[in-house]
């Protein structure tokens, strides 16, 4: 029997069995609807294999491992967080207390200026000799410059970090790299991977302009990259960055394996103050993709940074990347994701796509042309209004915020960080709004429990996202006891809840006498005969899963005014 076992050998399967197996258990609905297309235009296919990829790639699959493992020596990265207090002496403090648990670079940021003595930059020049130093949007007015006159020119060479801003650094410093292609503020107003690759590398190209050789370039240029919370896409825009990278250097006649510093952080555009420490997940998943992806340098910015930060907050954001170290052994491995069927495909896709556009950008005079333009602009824009289209209707989801509210949260006034574009921000303000001020809402339920708890549960947790807390009616076994009950107790705004069985039966009977002076949605979405006799009867409007959230609530608080104007009055 077990000489049986031992020999018995499993009939191999192919994708095309896979794909009839699959379509027989869709049960008439077409296979395409297990394809997701992404806001880069990517097709996420259900499953891939190793037929696919090698149909897809080919020997392709091997040239473009073999250009991301060129970018890197090793597996490791530098930990770099970022002091956030604009005080000097509080800067110096927290940057040794960082180094000291933990933190390898110096980071500063001159868009958040800091008050500067003499001492403090002293201090932080004779630190600057022995860890790497890394200075972003430096201004010629910022006391921060003068740190580098005070460096011993024979120890300027000892200095390793990046030096970006309108502000000129001193002579000698040949180990900090000045060029940057700096995809962040692109990345908050809206960019998707496919965008901010093309635009790092159409930024590289204006900027190489500059050097005799493309040599020169490269030992002065840096790439930094704001990391989402699309994990496998994050891993495959900072891989597909590598590919991309080596065939540009090529381009320049430059035959030799390249390698310039990967910078990436933490993006901000999804955080939110509503249920915060969700913040904490988002740097948690964004960190590791980030490394997994092959970073050189990361900064995990701390959950409570777009309210008020807090020491914890800077030691769990700090403690994020020493646990990942610590616990995954990934800083052992160069391109960890590499083999991936997966990653391997979404990296080569995203390399076609960015090449593509960074070619058009070319075509049209460069980056600053294009910019100039206003075309950059235009496009950025149309991505961030697409991302909030998805958030309202809940496509996208921003946990705490446009889904699963907490109400009992508050919300903080003061902001260590001021983030533009944040995608929760107008969340945050429904919910301040709605703290202050909210009509008295009730579920106007309809049968057992178990029967209309789903759809309430809905209804409610859609309201919540506003802030508007929902309180819940008896039970009714009659739509006559509930007018009774509407009769006899006062609130502002109903939504009846039934079963999706029993709704168009209790509503049918409801509607022969509606109680006009009642303003009252009804849950779930129904066909346009249906929706058209029921608000003729008296119903105001409804609340459906894949409903715009911040145009319904638009009209609840223009209907809810108009109400209370009328009642006043």
């Amino acid at each position: 029997m077990i000489s049986e076992l031992k020999d018995k050998q499993f009939e191999p399967v192919t994708d095309a069995d896979w794909r009839e197996a699959a379509v027989k258990s869709l049960r008439g609905q077409p296979f395409e609807k297990l394809i997701t297309k992404t806001i880069e235009g990517i097709e996420l296919q259900p499953l891939y294999t190793k037929e696919q990829i090698e149909k897809a790639l080919g020997e392709r699959q091997e040239a473009m491992l073999k250009a991301i493992r060129a970018g890197k020596t090793s597996g490791d990265w530098t930990i770099a967080q970022r002091t956030y207090t604009t005080d000097g002496d509080e800067f110096i403090a927290q940057t040794k207390e960082a180094l000291e648990k933990g933190n390898e670079a110096i980071v500063y940021d001159g868009s958040q200026q800091v008050d500067w003595t003499d001492e403090n930059l002293k201090e932080l020049a004779e630190l600057a000799v022995k860890y790497p130093l890394y200075a972003f949007n430096v201004d010629e007015g910022d006391r921060f410059v003068q740190l580098y006159d005070l460096i011993p020119e024979a120890d300027r060479k000892k200095v390793v970090g990046t030096f970006t801003g309108s502000a000129k650094l001193e002579e000698g410093y040949h180990l900090v790299r000045t060029e940057a292609a700096d995809t962040i503020d692109a990345h908050l107003k809206g960019a998707d991977s496919v965008t901010e690759l093309a635009l790092a590398l159409a930024i590289a190209a204006e900027k190489a302009e500059a050097y005799d050789t493309f040599t020169q370039f490269e030992n002065k240029f840096f790439v930094r990259f704001a990391i989402d919370t699309h994990f496998f896409f994050e891993i495959a825009k900072l891989r597909a960055f590598r590919v991309l990278w080596q065939t540009f250097a090529k381009a320049y006649g430059h035959e030799k394996n390249s390698r310039v510093p990967v910078f990436s952080e933490t993006s901000l555009r999804t955080y939110s103050k509503l249920d915060p420490y969700v913040n904490l997940l988002r740097a948690g998943n964004e960190a590791f993709s980030a490394v997994l992806g092959g970073t050189d340098v990361l900064t995990v910015h701390p959950h409570d940074v777009v309210a008020e930060i807090t020491p914890a907050g800077i030691r769990h954001a700090r403690n994020i990347q020493l646990v990942i170290k610590a616990e995954t052994f990934v800083d052992h491995v160069i391109d960890p994701a590499g083999g991936s069927y997966f990653i391997d495909t979404l990296t080569n896709e995203m390399v076609e796509k960015a090449w593509d556009y960074f070619l058009e950008i070319e075509e049209k005079g460069g980056y600053s042309a294009y910019v100039e333009s206003g075309e950059l602009d235009e496009k950025l824009k149309k991505l961030y209004d697409e991302r909030m289209r998805k958030l309202s209707t809940r496509e996208y989801s921003l946990i705490g915020t446009n889904i699963y509210p907490d109400l009992t949260n508050e919300i903080p006034e003061n902001e260590t960080l001021s983030v533009p574009n944040r995608l929760a921000v107008t969340f945050e303000e429904l919910r301040k709004k709605y703290r202050e001020e909210q009509p008295n809402t009730v579920l106007l339920t309809f049968g057992e429990l178990k029967d209309f708890k789903a759809r309430a549960d809905f209804v409610f947790g859609f309201l919540a996202t506003a802030g508007i807390e929902a309180k819940y009616s008896p039970a009714f076994k009659s739509v006559a006891e509930a007018k009774k009950w509407i009769e006899e107790n006062e609130f502002d705004y109903g939504v009846i809840v039934a079963h999706p069985s029993e709704i168009e039966g209790v509503m049918n009977e409801f509607v022969k006498d509606f109680p006009k002076d009642k303003w009252i949605d009804v849950a779930g979405k129904y066909d346009e005969a249906t929706e058209k006799a029921w608000m003729d009867a008296g119903v105001s409007g409804f609340i459906y899963q894949g409903q715009n959230l911040l145009d319904k609530f638009a009209y609840i608080a223009k209907r809810w005014k108009e109400d209370d104007n009328h009642a006043k009055a």
